[in-house]
């Protein structure tokens, strides 16, 4: 994996890193991934298929992948999920993986990304293992591509 110092973070996850420094409360980072949530484009009904389900989420969670054409495609990523903070959290994913190229995906230390937020010590298990689902069907979606 590559070191957080070594990774280019796209505008949209610098710009979360940068909120989540200047909410001192647990309570309002909690609200502000909710908000992240509500500002995410609407997920297609037609999207909702078992083939986009992510396994392993306690909630439902939706995870639409498309890529551009050649060796090394910009992956480009579209989800949902029924539940308010995992909606977020699929925001936040999407901030960090959305319009890499495939090749890039791999490199990105998604762990790392949510220890800088702080996410790793205030999700519930269950939470941290379905964001750990959402990372590793993002990066066999990659993998598939290159």
């Amino acid at each position: 994996m590559q070191a957080m110092s070594d990774t280019l973070f796209s505008p949209g996850i610098e710009r979360i890193f940068e909120d989540f420094e200047f909410l001192d409360e647990w309570e309002d980072r909690y609200r502000y991934v909710i908000d992240l949530g509500r500002d995410l484009p609407p997920f297609p009904e037609s999207a909702r298929t078992p083939q986009n389900k992510v396994q392993g989420c306690v909630s439902q969670v939706w995870l639409e992948t498309t890529r551009s054409d050649g060796p090394d495609p910009v992956m480009r990523f579209a989800g949902d999920s029924d539940a308010h903070i995992v909606r977020g959290l699929v925001a936040i994913m999407l901030a960090l993986f959305s319009g890499r190229r495939a090749s890039e995906i791999a490199k990105i230390d998604a762990e790392a990304v949510l220890k800088r937020l702080g996410l790793d010590e205030h999700l519930t298990p269950q939470r941290a293992n379905g964001l750990r689902s959402m990372v590793a069907r993002i990066r066999r979606d990659a993998a598939a591509a290159v």
